[in-house]
């Protein structure tokens, strides 16, 4: 699907979408844990609709209450033999398979798309010292799991991504592993974890975390015992693409956000404050100064707010470098060079200095003879390149704009909503 934005001024409020982090984590959580769980505001996106697909392919049952809301009824893990579609969903891939290795029977884990070419040597490197024999297209989907699960320490990198950690952080409170450590160096994306953390703690399980180096499953809690209920929050990451629409275009409210919440892009505030603009966190209603000034961020812990901020800082004066470049490789595009190519085409300078793992991006949006733009189907890439049209002096093409269903499905239409005009092409 192409469609054209026109520049516009934005009126209004809107809802949040909600966090495709906090509805994937509860549906691995929910079926972990054998009974009945209810999860209100749930995610409707593509890689919520993925991990949705994954617990019942494993044995769950999911039944629509509301609008807004499911039960989901889980027997646990299952010794059954399992085929498992993991769509586009990076974090679904790495946090099921690494649950998938509690099934004492063969295991196929596969995707489509921009997860093809995600590299997963992860699991051939780890799930073997859990005892598990591991098969994979030279590191790549798909990848098959056989063999008995065998509890043990284990090492693992950190800095490749902090999914890995999630996934087995689940899977030894599935399987109740005490008096086994998982050593991390080097972790990225601590908030992350600061997540499952807390929505474990929710769903009755209990961890030791020693300064993200180690981390010990301690127990059960009183919430083990219940039936779950959990509230998915609004997604502080979707929500980054509105706030800096209303700080260079013109203030929204933004409902539905918590300012308390563990999500990693709650840092867009930090940004906000850093280039001048300031927020009001009761209201979630932000206002625009006259003068947005360039900013010095490091993303290496938020790497998905790069495209919101980079939006941000062409709209600034001066230059501003985001630092942490080297965590936009493997996403659904080689995301660094795909924000300095796209932004070209609409008049922002993006400089790539590899050596000091930094994007520079020069204040100041040229004119240029360009008119479309692609998302490279890219969900980041396809919110970044409308935020920018709207401010631009001519309409702007985006082709394959679709790409938004993976992250935040209601996002042009939630722009329309916000008096965007925006014609669909085809």
């Amino acid at each position: 699907m192409d469609l054209t934005i026109y520049p516009s001024t934005l009126n209004g409020s809107i809802n949040a979408p909600t966090s495709k982090s906090c509805m994937q984590r509860a549906c691995a959580l929910a079926f972990i844990k054998v009974g009945k769980t209810t999860i209100h505001n749930i995610g409707k996106s593509d890689d919520d609709l993925a991990a949705m697909e994954i617990i019942q392919q494993l044995g769950a049952t999911i039944t629509k209450l509301s609008a807004n809301s499911i039960l989901i009824e889980s027997k646990g893990i299952l010794n059954e033999p399992a085929v498992l579609d993991c769509g586009e969903s990076g974090l679904s891939v790495r946090m099921f398979t690494n649950i998938a290795a509690l099934i004492n029977e063969n295991v196929t884990i596969f995707g489509k798309g921009s997860l093809l070419k995600r590299p997963l040597h992860f699991f051939e490197d780890i799930l073997p010292k859990l005892g598990k024999t591991v098969e994979s297209n030279n590191g790549f989907l798909p990848i098959e799991i056989s063999g008995q699960f065998t509890p043990n320490d284990i090492t693992i990198d950190g800095s490749l991504s902090s999914q890995y950690l999630t996934g087995l952080l689940i899977a030894f409170a599935a399987a109740q592993i005490k008096d086994k450590t998982i050593y991390v160096t080097a972790l990225k994306s601590k908030p992350y974890i600061d997540l499952t953390l807390s929505m474990l703690t929710h769903f009755g399980y209990d961890f030791i975390n020693q300064d993200y180096k180690q981390f010990i499953f301690k127990g059960l809690n009183d919430n083990f015992y219940k039936e779950v209920a959990y509230q998915i929050e609004g997604d502080w990451s979707g929500a980054a693409f509105l706030k800096i629409a209303s700080a260079i275009n013109n203030p929204i409210t933004i409902i539905g956000l918590n300012n308390q919440s563990t999500q990693a892009d709650r840092k867009i505030e930090e940004v906000l404050d850093l280039c001048g603009y300031k927020s009001n966190s009761n209201k979630n209603d932000i206002h625009s100064p006259n003068n947005l000034i360039a900013f010095d961020f490091d993303a290496t812990e938020c790497p998905d707010l790069f495209p919101p901020i980079a939006v941000l800082a062409a709209f600034c004066k001066g230059k501003s470098n985001i630092k942490g470049m080297h965590r936009l490789t493997h996403k659904e595009s080689n995301r660094a060079i795909t924000i300095q190519e796209e932004f070209q085409k609409l008049g922002i300078k993006v400089d790539l200095d590899t050596e000091n793992d930094t994007m520079v991006i020069t204040g100041g949006v040229q004119e240029t003879e360009f008119t479309k733009v692609s998302s490279r189907h890219d969900h980041r890439i396809a919110m970044a390149c409308a935020i920018i049209a709207l401010n631009a002096n001519k309409p702007i093409t985006i082709e394959n704009a679709e790409a938004v269903n993976k992250s935040y499905p209601n996002f042009f239409e939630d722009l329309k909503i916000l008096e965007a005009k925006i014609i669909v092409n085809c």
